[in-house]
């Protein structure tokens, strides 16, 4: 089910959308919305995760950090 609304946008928003359809990026303005919608929600909830693990757990330490960075091979040394 889809419910149709209206909503207000920067120009540059609609003409990036826009511009994905032409590119065959999307299918329609609609989907680019959708999706950017999900995408966005999605993040938010992550965030809010990762702010309950903070709230319980305390945020992580250097060693955290220095775990984190060795994992993805940012590791300086």
């Amino acid at each position: 089910m889809t419910t149709k609304i209206a909503v207000s946008l920067p120009d540059e928003l609609v003409a990036e959308a826009k511009a994905a359809v032409a590119a065959g990026a999307s299918a329609s303005v609609s989907a680019y919305v959708a999706a950017a919608m999900r995408s966005f929600s999605r993040t938010d909830s992550l965030a809010q995760f990762l702010d309950d693990l903070d709230a319980q757990f305390g945020p992580p330490g250097p060693e955290a950090d220095d775990w984190a960075a060795r994992a993805l091979g940012l590791d300086a040394t």
